[in-house]
């Protein structure tokens, strides 16, 4: 390493001096340059920023033309600053002026420098800009001298991410580190959300990135390291990891990583520039999140997320930082931002305070896009590098009606979006409007809507919307929210609280559904290869007697003297019907013998969403009193596609004739049967979905709350007679184009029904 003046480390101490000043901006900004060129033997320094234009603005230069500085300005792919800058890697060249990206700008008088040393500012894997060293001489610039200026990057980064520089620039040529970000996912959950950003996984706050005793740095990173390596191999010598699987696969990739050399040593080669073992790893981190970001292969970027994650583990184990917020933390309106999240995560916050989520994965079939719609939230997916795009506390918009998002927006959209709130406010009210309507069809065919339902906090929808019950009670978000199983006078409690306010609406219960990607915190996770087509639901409920017992006589207490209607998930075969249904026997002989008062009437039922079951209907329908329709899971198993999986999820679509014909399939065998049928999957909270399922025949619909009020305005104006003769042309001719969504909304247009 080519210095006189003490190397990297020295210059680190000398920019956090400088850092600390009370100086200007622009002073701050031209000292720093000053001190890198000083420090590297440089004839150049300079700083190129990133404007909200997406240009590049000169911002500070020691060696080349000060006029130059605000005013040279070179567009985001332009010469070798643009080319630092699109492809976020360092670059070194002993002849700049040789490169066929070289841009030639006579004010910055730079002809007489060869050598050109480039990298990109970073944060949290974002371009904020690019910082150059130069020199008259034609030679190429030594690896430490490379990492030396990526880690004095990370100081000015955070310099720019501030804000600090904004008062420099010119309106519209402000910072792009700070100024409004515009992205757009797939929407996952309907509404319209104004907040400030709460990051599900907080960036581990660093409060030292230099040095103070590098041997003791090493000596932290070698120990967290050790630790990191020792834990994952304990986990994988665990039992339920024994046989493989895809989860043994993940850590089997995060035990390579933790061993790689590779990795290891370019933590070292940071660390010995100065930095702290902490700001080491998310100097490291920052590069791979840029390649990450830039990588088009799947397949690679699957293994860049395995190495950020493991940095993630690493640097909370360097800072001893808690992983999770706390739920006291969040603030009021809450928008939260994360890679991914399971159901249960997610309601471990406090929905009073959340109104949004924004994710990098998760579909709109996946459970915690479910259980999004069913709190009320507003709900984005599929944003690329979405915990990287904004810092907590940033003001965002989270438009679940079309899949945009607004990070730090400006005055003009907020506003606008604030009209459209209120907007949809007025359109909500003219829904209420409709409440005391009797919900039947312009040719008379009554429908019951119904509503889904989960947790205490979501009973006044039934007086609200005036709804003709909760078709389905999702009994195992109780179990969910809690760090210990409920007691079962807790879950006597909510039962009786959820029949109290139904009053004689029916309410159907569903027992327990837990497994797949909805673990019980408090219970072991047994890790599958395939957890949507494993151990959970009725099957868990079955191989635990105890569990699914407890249960069920919760609820035949509960439901003393009234009507309850119980429903068990995931029915493969009758055999599995019979087997629960017996346990409700076995419990109603308990509670008869001890006393206890019985319902007066009781209705056991089953969910529809295996396959298998369409070839067992007349067996099931002699045995069930109803059947309600799980379409979400029998969707998925119909065409072998993981609703969870962004690259299929949307690959089939509801509303094809495949699909259709099922549920058409199974209403009529329902009808010959007389057995009453519902469906209560998420297609009867689409309104679309509502008038295809009217149209099949379905007079039974069970919704969120928030999609009540749209699906009963359609009904009131629906032709239920002509919708049913469009369906059976539609169906009964052969299958060309698959999807017949163009076909439904051709006829909602020509009838005048507001989808």
């Amino acid at each position: 390493m080519r210095s006189t003046s003490g190397g990297p480390r020295v210059l680190l101490r000398r920019l956090r001096e400088t850092m600390a000043e009370q100086v200007s901006a622009q002073e701050r900004l031209d000292k720093i340059v000053v001190l890198i060129a000083a420090n590297m033997v440089a004839e150049v320094c300079s700083t190129y920023v990133l404007r909200v234009d997406n240009t590049l603005e000169l911002y500070a230069t020691e060696g080349l033309n000060r006029d130059a500085v605000h005013k040279t300005v070179l567009n985001a792919h332009e010469g070798l600053v643009g080319l630092v800058a699109s492809e976020a890697t360092p670059l070194n060249l002993s002849d700049a002026q040789s490169h066929p990206a070289f841009a030639f700008r006579p004010e910055t008088g730079e002809e007489i420098y060869h050598s050109f040393l480039g990298v990109p500012i970073l944060r949290a894997g974002n371009t904020l800009g690019v910082l150059v060293v130069q020199n008259r001489a034609k030679r190429t610039y030594v690896e430490e001298e490379v990492e030396a200026l990526q880690t004095t990057a990370m100081v000015v980064a955070e310099m720019i991410a501030s804000g600090e520089l904004s008062a420099l620039a010119e309106p519209g040529a402000e910072p792009a580190a700070r100024h409004s970000v515009h992205k757009t996912g797939a929407v996952l959950s309907d509404g319209i959300a104004l907040g400030h950003v709460v990051l599900h996984e907080p960036r581990v706050v660093i409060t030292n990135y230099i040095a103070e005793d590098l041997a003791k740095e090493v000596k932290r990173l070698d120990a967290a390291l050790t630790k990191l390596r020792a834990d994952l191999d304990r986990m994988l010598e665990r039992g339920d990891f024994a046989e493989g699987g895809e989860h043994r696969d993940v850590l089997e990739a995060y035990r390579m990583f933790a061993n790689d050399h590779g990795w290891s040593h370019k933590l070292h080669e940071a660390v010995a520039t100065g930095l702290t073992a902490e700001a080491a790893v998310e100097r490291v981190q920052s590069d791979t999140r840029a390649r990450m970001l830039r990588s088009t292969d799947p397949y690679l970027r699957d293994r860049l997320h395995d190495l950020e994650d493991l940095g993630y583990r690493l640097m909370r184990q360097l800072v001893g930082q808690d992983h999770a917020p706390s739920r006291e933390q969040l603030p009021d309106n809450a928008i939260l931002i994360a890679r991914s999240m399971g159901p249960a995560a997610l309601l471990d916050y406090d929905r009073k305070r959340l109104r949004g989520l924004v994710l990098e994965e998760g579909t709109a079939n996946s459970h915690v896009s479910i259980v999004a719609r069913a709190l009320g939230i507003a709900a984005v997916g599929e944003v690329p590098n979405a915990p990287g795009i904004a810092d907590p506390g940033d003001p965002i918009i989270v438009d679940g009606t079309t899949g945009s998002i607004y990070v730090r927006p400006s005055a003009e959209i907020e506003a606008a979006y604030t009209e459209r709130v209120r907007f949809r406010a007025r359109r909500q009210a003219q829904y209420s409007a409709l409440r005391d309507l009797p919900c039947v069809t312009k040719d008379g065919q009554p429908i019951d809507l119904m509503i889904n339902a989960g947790l205490v906090i979501d009973l006044p929808h039934i007086e609200d919307t005036n709804c003709s019950g909760v078709g389905l009670f999702r009994t195992e978000l109780q179990y969910m929210i809690g760090q210990s199983l409920p007691r079962s006078s807790d879950q006597l409690a909510l039962y009786r609280a959820v029949l109290d306010a139904a009053g004689p609406k029916p309410v159907t219960f569903r027992t327990l559904d837990i497994g797949g990607d909805k673990a019980l915190p408090y219970m072991e996770t047994v890790v599958e290869e395939n957890p949507a087509l494993g151990w959970r639901a009725i099957r868990l409920g079955l191989d635990r007697p105890g569990l699914l017992r407890s249960q069920i006589r919760a609820l035949l207490r509960a439901g003393g003297g009234r009507y309850l209607r119980i429903m068990f998930p995931m029915i493969s075969e009758v055999a599995e019907f019979d087997a629960a249904k017996a346990i409700v026997e076995r419990e109603l002989t308990y509670l008869r013998q001890h006393g206890h008062t019985l319902p007066e009437r009781i209705d056991v039922g089953t969910m529809l969403e295996v396959p298998a079951l369409l070839y067992q209907l007349d067996e099931l329908l002699e045995r069930v009193d109803f059947i309600s329709v799980g379409s979400n899971d029998l969707f998925q198993f119909t065409f072998a596609v993981d609703r969870g999986n962004a690259r299929v999820a949307d690959r089939f679509d509801g509303l094809s004739t495949p699909f259709l014909r099922v549920l058409r399939h199974i209403v009529q065998r329902a009808q010959l049967a007389k057995r009453p049928v519902s469906l209560c999957g998420e297609m009867a909270s689409q309104t679309i979905g509502a008038l295809a399922l009217i149209a099949l025949g379905y007079r039974s619909l069970s919704l969120s709350a928030i999609a009540h009020g749209p699906v009963k305005a359609m009904i009131l104006d629906l032709d239920a007679g002509k919708a049913a003769a469009m369906m059976t042309k539609l169906l009964n001719a052969p299958a060309g184009s698959v999807s017949i969504r163009q076909k439904l909304t051709e006829f909602a247009e020509a009838e005048g029904l507001s989808l």
